[in-house]
């Protein structure tokens, strides 16, 4: 038999875009013995904005329209001109530049890792709450003509 405080639990989740609320259940079952109601409570909203920060995570990932996900601790940087410094890239991947309102441009032959390099940094920059578009330098002026 269902009970009628869940299916209103539910509903009012729902309309209050709390979805998380919903499975409050499950925040019960996990709970220890002696939590008060203000424990639980804050269970529920940090799961509630666990999910929602994930959700956004995924939704700028799938707007940044990466060809694929690559991370800088797969880079090989023996593949970098001698001018430029693993510590350099991992300046830029803390993502000030961002704020700077600076940008990037990386011009170099094929296979240097320039692409790896940039959805890198997209990425990072992704997670740290940045909107993202990687388009490469083919497709930009294509899309520009």
């Amino acid at each position: 038999m269902i009970d009628h405080r869940e299916e209103q639990i539910k509903l009012l989740s729902k309309q209050l875009k709390l979805p998380t609320f919903a499975n409050y259940t499950d925040i019960l079952r996990q709970a220890k013995p002696d939590a008060d109601f203000s424990d639980l409570l804050l269970d529920l909203l940090m799961a509630e904005a666990n999910a929602r920060q994930e959700n956004q995570n995924r939704r700028r990932l799938k707007a940044a329209a990466f060809p694929y996900q690559k991370t800088l601790d797969d880079f090989d940087f023996t593949q970098l001109n001698e001018s430029v410094t693993p510590v350099f890239i991992q300046e830029l991947a803390s993502c000030k530049f961002i704020d700077e309102h600076k940008n990037i441009v990386m011009i170099g032959n094929p296979g240097r890792g320039k692409t790896h390099i940039s959805i890198a940094i997209g990425l990072k920059a992704c997670l740290q709450g940045y909107r993202v578009l990687f388009k490469n330098a083919g497709s930009l002026s294509t899309e520009l003509t």
